[in-house]
């Protein structure tokens, strides 16, 4: 029986790149590979496809193959990759191909940065309106200052590991009709680490770091707001073996204020004006963050109305302007009123005080008054 093209195995052309190859290559063995796809006809196609990888990956095979097709330079042919069709290997070896050695555990002698940290801090509205600099304590791990990290008491050292060889894991082989496949698990001498402490560090134990409270300076700029967070670089967990240290990252949490309410770089409040004030104007003095103002309130001022205070609000934590303060009038119902304040209100209204005009939204009571008349 002939062989099939490469290029027609993999499903790519003839022009495709490595990457392409190596997409379809993966989707392929992933679909066939025995050791999930246990269906008649699975090996013969999982040994074709690696075949035509194995051929098309490499460069001078695959110039070779383009020239002369299967038969190869001087009819030597390409078959027999892979030493036969019982030789597969284990399923992890084929994402050790693609990721190399993605399934094999971290070498635990190598650099490894520290773990990130995070901090929440709570700020009262005003400081998350200027910002503060303020110095917070962390607690943390560090590198153990009598062994400086290494968990040995002083004068001894680690060993590496005799079970393991320093690899930190264990591998069990196991013979199956498909061929060898290869377990991997953690070394349980030296729980991963690869070395073994003879002599512990009498400070840390052996584990060669230790809790710190760690006193960082923190720079909140003006105008953060509710669940922003700063990254302060390098002051989180140690690293390990020499690795870089973590980072920290403070969370901002914000009280709510009395009287203040905040959207984004804007800041929202309302005022309470009495009928007197909203009918015949006044001129009221209103508090903002960064001070008290002389707000003009125009005669016949309706409830609900909001007057604008241009850039008293928050300033833009990126640096981009600075936000406004609203009011909105709330107009407060007197109550308990006197006998004479009564007498007055009822003189009022029986003058027409009750009577709106067009710019106190007239219409409103015109439609009032009409569903009275309909009925």
């Amino acid at each position: 029986m002939s062989k099939r093209d490469y290029y027609d195995v993999l499903g790519v052309s003839k022009g495709a790149p490595k990457e392409e190859m190596k997409k379809a290559y993966r989707k392929l063995a992933r679909k066939y590979h025995p050791d999930v796809n246990k269906e008649d006809g699975a090996a013969d196609k999982f040994k074709e496809a690696k075949e035509a990888y194995e051929v098309l990956s490499d460069d001078q095979k695959r110039a070779q193959y383009d020239q002369f097709g299967h038969a190869g330079p001087q009819g030597q042919g390409f078959g027999g990759f892979g030493g036969g069709a019982e030789d597969f290997g284990g399923f992890g070896d084929i994402f050790d191909m693609f990721f190399g050695g993605g399934g094999r555990r971290r070498d635990p002698n190598a650099p490894q940065q520290g773990a990130d940290l995070q901090y929440t801090m709570v700020l009262d509205f005003e400081e998350a309106i200027f910002g503060k600099d303020t110095d917070i304590n962390i607690p943390k791990e560090e590198n153990c200052d009598t062994c400086q990290g290494s968990g040995a008491k002083p004068g001894t050292k680690p060993k590496t590991c005799s079970h393991c060889n320093g690899s930190g894991q264990l591998n069990t082989e196991q013979n199956t009709p498909f061929g060898r496949v290869v377990n991997k698990r953690v070394c349980h001498h030296c729980n991963g680490s690869g070395k073994i402490i003879p002599e512990k560090c009498n400070t840390c134990g052996g584990a060669g770091r230790v809790k710190k409270h760690n006193k960082i300076h923190i720079s909140i700029p003006a105008g953060i707001d509710e669940g922003q967070q700063i990254r302060v670089s390098g002051k989180g967990e140690a690293g390990v073996n020499g690795g870089p240290p973590g980072d920290l990252y403070v969370v901002v949490q914000i009280k709510p204020h009395d009287f203040f309410e905040r959207e984004g770089d804007h800041i929202f409040c309302e005022l309470p004006l009495t009928f007197t004030q909203a009918a015949l104007g006044d001129e009221v003095e209103v508090p903002t963050v960064h001070g008290k103002v002389m707000l003009k309130i125009p005669a016949g001022t309706q409830a609900g109305k909001t007057f604008r205070l241009k850039g008293k609000g928050a300033p833009n934590v990126r640096g981009y302007g600075q936000g406004d303060q609203h009011i909105k009038v709330k107009l407060i119902t007197p109550t308990n009123l006197t006998e004479r304040q009564k007498e007055l209100l009822r003189e009022f209204n029986e003058i027409g005080g009750n009577e709106a005009t067009d710019e106190q939204d007239g219409s409103l009571f015109k439609r009032f008054k009409k569903a009275f008349k309909s009925e």
